[in-house]
């Protein structure tokens, strides 16, 4: 790797904390107006960002171009780390957290959309960290992808190659690097539209400006950080279906969405295949969580069908907002939320686990290959939205499945080591890696990983970011080759 490009690599950092510091400076509006005491700690929290940001977009404001496509890698990975460390600062400045370690953990679960939380009394929180917690989560959800995208050009990097190397947003079964602007026009589009109509949805349905603002940002972003310690369960139910809405919206490919709404109907009916199965695993999962919650747990239908329909929402788009404390719940109906976490909602939306699209392709294979057990000399390609699917892109999604529960695993055995129950572990690693969330035990429903030791926070901070860049990212970085010439 050539010098030029490490300082076109630190240049382009120096932009993006700029850009975080800019953000971090809105802070001030809440610390101010409820007078919370934290204004002074936010405005050196900004200055500071926006400084060395500044300073390093100008000391090398001159290296505008990289030459090694590896970079695009190294970018990303650094770049989500960069921006956590910096966003760790307003959570101690203020006070709200004295321990470094678990305020990085709740920074990068912040930027990474993930929506775990160290804080057991969240609206204890000053509003000004309140804000900041809420707006981590909405430019990480899809805002940091959308400025690395847009702005990728006057590093001279191939676009296709940060879009496929941030994938979390990627719909990667048929990108090119020339779609990739129309792409990010799109997304950016569809994603303040989507943000400005459910803060107005909200407000209208009764909730106050501020709760309104803070939970569209996290639940639009497939977050899942409220600004109550009870999460969303203190909504009225319009409120809380209102919110499902947002959740299952930002589930789907935001591209779909804009074909959707400029009413591209032939463009669409190419794109369904994915969309179907989104839809239907859904249905058939909150058909299941609200007949275990009436006859299973008693409720009453209608708080069955909402609390099913919410709490089925949030976990297959991996938001991680709870409406019910899901502890306390039958264990089968538990098994059935966190095996939607892993799956995840479409390719090309916020959330997080594998991605439906690559579930798709995996049942498929699955189903050809037992088909070639009886017809050996059979050919039938699998397809995907009626074209085939190239051998290539089925082998990458096969690597990213065997990477992705090897990871799982290892994040359970080592969380196992920390000193975290088996129960705990599982659901803390399922929830950090997929993006959910909330876990299982006492960092599940309303709980939080605040009595984790230090190193289980560290380990699942590692999963989150793992989990956010789908694994493939980080680990390429530390291959051996990557650092050769």
């Amino acid at each position: 790797m050539k010098g030029s490009d490490i300082k076109a690599l630190l240049r382009f950092i120096g932009i993006m904390l700029v850009a975080e510091g800019g953000l971090m400076s809105l802070c001030l509006v809440p610390a101010l107006h409820f007078a919370d005491g934290t204004a002074e700690a936010i405005g050196l929290c900004s200055l500071f960002t926006l400084a060395v940001g500044a300073l390093l977009w100008v000391t090398y404001g001159r290296y505008r171009r990289i030459d090694d496509r590896r970079m695009s890698y190294l970018l990303v990975v650094l770049l989500w780390l960069v921006l956590a460390l910096f966003a760790v600062l307003p959570l101690l400045a203020t006070g709200a957290s004295t321990d470094f370690t678990a305020a990085a953990f709740e920074a990068m679960s912040g930027l990474t959309a993930v929506g775990a939380t160290v804080f057991p009394e969240v609206a204890a929180l000053p509003s000004s960290v309140l804000l900041w917690r809420s707006m981590m989560q909405w430019f990480g959800g899809f805002g940091i992808v959308l400025l690395v995208l847009a702005l990728s050009p006057r590093l001279g990097i191939n676009k296709y190659s940060l879009y496929t190397a941030e994938a979390s947003g990627a719909d990667n079964t048929g990108k090119t690097a020339v779609s990739t602007a129309v792409t990010v026009r799109r997304t950016l589009t569809i994603y303040l539209a989507l943000t400005l109509v459910f803060i107005a949805a909200l407000y209208i349905a009764g909730m106050q400006m501020w709760d309104a603002v803070n939970l569209t940002f996290t639940n639009i972003s497939s977050g899942g950080f409220s600004v109550a310690s009870d999460s969303i369960a203190s909504c009225t139910p319009a409120q809380q279906y209102i919110l499902a809405a947002a959740m299952l919206l930002s589930g789907v490919n935001f591209t779909l969405l804009y074909l959707f709404f400029t009413l591209r109907w032939r463009q669409i009916g190419h794109k369904l295949d994915q969309f179907g199965f989104y839809i239907g695993i859904y249905g058939a999962a909150a058909l299941f969580a609200v007949a275990s919650l009436h006859w299973r747990m008693d409720y009453p239908w209608a708080d069955a069908l909402r609390i099913g329909a919410v709490q089925t929402a949030s976990a297959l788009t991996t938001t991680g907002s709870v409406v019910a404390d899901t502890t306390q719940w039958w264990t089968p109906l538990c098994f059935v939320l966190l095996t939607l976490s892993i799956c995840g909602g479409m390719a090309g939306s916020t959330s997080g686990g594998l991605k439906a699209m690559r579930v798709i392709i995996l049942l498929r294979n699955a189903r050809g290959i037992l088909r070639n057990r009886l017809h050996p000399h059979a050919v039938a390609p699998l397809r995907l939205n009626g074209r085939p699917v190239s051998s290539h892109i089925v082998n990458n999604v096969m690597v990213i499945f065997m990477v992705f529960g090897a990871t799982l695993l290892l994040g359970i055995m080592g969380l196992m080591l920390c000193g975290i129950d088996a129960t705990q572990a599982i659901g803390a690693s399922v929830g950090c890696l997929t993006g959910f969330g909330p876990g299982l035990g006492p960092s599940g429903g309303f709980g939080s990983y605040a009595a984790f030791t230090h190193p289980a926070m560290w380990l699942c901070t590692m999963l989150m970011l793992l989990g956010r860049l789908e694994c493939m990212t980080v680990l390429v970085v530390f291959l051996p080759r990557f650092w050769r010439r």
